[in-house]
């Protein structure tokens, strides 16, 4: 299997290394994206460039895509219905995206499509890490929350309590979002269980990739 990975931050990046690695159990082929993306608002914007890369000028068959919530509506089941879309989702989204820019690609590389594999992270990729380590932090949590209009915590809180500091340099953000990530890779039921957002990403990544019959 060959993979590429976008998402905000090469710390993003190399903690979606770690969890796609547990999940399928083994070291997959990583290929680069092409592009590289800063932020949520770049993710959106080089996703239709490096999905038209990968299909028609590489033979990766797999894309893996993640972004933080931040403060936007989170995912829900009711988002999941044939034909419906939320505007302000980040899953949907993506997904959409994906959608609007594959559905007219003919054949290439012995597959039909790379295959889509699309996580958001609730409210940033930083409570994935501190999953197991503090139980308030959940996608239940978040959610609840936003509903009441009184947060659980903060994303600077929760970066702090990852990094132990509110300006980490990009190596040792690297380091300890790594570090974390590790926790999870032999068992990633925890993490599939507290945040619905990870759970859709692993769900993406057991469908069978689309061969040319």
């Amino acid at each position: 299997m060959k993979i590429a990975f976008l998402s905000e931050s090469p710390a993003d990046e190399a903690v979606l290394r770690v969890l796609v690695e547990g999940a399928l159990k083994e070291q997959p082929t990583v290929a680069s994206a092409g592009y590289r993306a800063r932020g949520w608002p770049n993710v959106l914007q080089v996703l239709p460039a490096v999905i038209r890369h990968l299909h028609f000028n590489t033979d990766v068959d797999t894309l893996v895509v993640t972004g933080d919530s931040d403060d936007s509506p989170v995912h829900t089941a009711a988002h999941d219905a044939p034909q419906y879309y939320h505007p302000h989702c980040r899953m949907c989204q993506l997904r959409a995206v994906f959608r609007q820019t594959s559905k007219r690609f003919p054949a290439a590389h012995g597959r039909l499509r790379v295959r889509r594999v699309v996580g958001v992270a609730v409210p940033a990729l930083e409570a994935w890490l501190l999953c197991g380590v503090e139980d308030s932090v959940n996608e239940a949590a978040w959610t609840e929350g936003q509903a009441r209009g009184i947060l659980p915590y903060t994303r600077a809180e929760l970066k702090l309590k990852v990094y132990r500091t509110e300006r980490p340099s990009l190596p040792h953000e690297i380091a300890c979002a790594v570090r974390e990530a590790e926790r999870h890779r032999r068992d990633l039921r925890r993490l599939e269980y507290d945040f619905p957002g990870f759970a859709a990403l692993l769900r993406d990544l057991r469908e069978p990739i689309s061969e040319i019959s």
